[in-house]
């Protein structure tokens, strides 16, 4: 749940908003050159190969032009500025000011200050930028980091498992959670027949059956590298003890639902409905 807090930036309308303002194109160029600024002004088989699950041919159109539209570190500091207008805007100044933003900010900080970064190139670039000051920006970065960490840890665990990006994707929208399929599909720049292809893979495998959804075989694979990416990622977490992680998931969760509640992810056409 927490993940919803730095992950709510990426819908943002003041995000795109700063960064075409920065001298991006609109649309996934602003995904692409804003995520990966923080490792500079890198090639587009570096990005590609963090971001795992894009078509390296979607990233090429967008890389390395991006970096000669604004700098990385340019770049940088529009998606703080738009993380700050957004959390402004959902929560409020009463809110973001609270001793409780403040008290899950140094939590968020220590975790992510903490975290080991061996492998996890998003990760470490992130944990190399400068900490903002404001305790709401403190939080979100600091859980970026974390959410950075995660999901590095989770590339391993994809390679492990002998998943393409594209198969990871197809197998990922098959759990009937996250991104819907048709969005999965275009966001990372796949066409219908390479679509169909991972899908053909995969029941090759025995991970999706005839109709395209999980296998009993699939199903208990897509549970052991969620366990993986949740082991690999939890050193982080311990460094604040029991208590502490209750702490920053409860004050968290109220923020998270706070941003729900304002419509900081979008309810149609992106995500599988959560059940209730």
């Amino acid at each position: 749940m927490l993940q919803t807090i730095p992950a709510m930036a990426y819908f943002a309308p003041e995000t795109e908003e700063e960064l075409t303002a920065a001298g991006l194109e609109a649309g996934v160029m602003c995904y692409l050159g804003g995520r990966a600024a923080p490792m500079g002004a890198v090639s587009a088989s570096v990005v590609h190969a963090v971001f795992y699950t894009f078509n390296p041919e979607r990233v090429r159109r967008h890389i390395p032009k991006a970096w000669s539209l604004a700098t990385p570190a340019t770049l940088v500091e529009a998606r703080f500025v738009a993380a700050d207008r957004a959390l402004n805007r959902m929560l409020g100044a009463e809110v973001i000011t609270s001793p409780e933003v403040a008290e899950a900010a140094e939590l968020a900080r220590r975790a992510a200050s903490s975290a080991a970064t061996e492998g996890r190139p998003l990760a470490g670039s992130h944990q190399e930028l400068d900490w903002p000051t404001a305790p709401h920006l403190v939080l979100w970065h600091g859980l970026n980091i974390l959410r950075e960490h995660r999901g590095d840890g989770h590339m391993a665990t994809l390679l492990n498992a002998g998943l393409s990006g594209l198969q990871a994707l197809v197998s990922n929208a098959a759990t009937g959670r996250g991104f819907l399929p048709s969005f999965a599909q275009s966001h990372r720049g796949w066409s219908e027949e390479q679509w169909d292809t991972a899908v053909d893979e995969l029941r090759e495998r025995g991970v999706l059956d005839a109709a395209g959804g999980l296998t009993k075989e699939g199903s208990a694979l897509r549970a052991q590298l969620e366990e993986d990416t949740d082991r690999s990622g939890a050193a982080p977490w311990r460094t604040l003890g029991a208590d502490g992680i209750q702490r920053l998931a409860d004050v968290g969760g109220r923020l998270t639902n706070l941003l729900l509640a304002a419509g900081c992810l979008p309810s149609e056409g992106v995500f599988f409905p959560v059940a209730r």
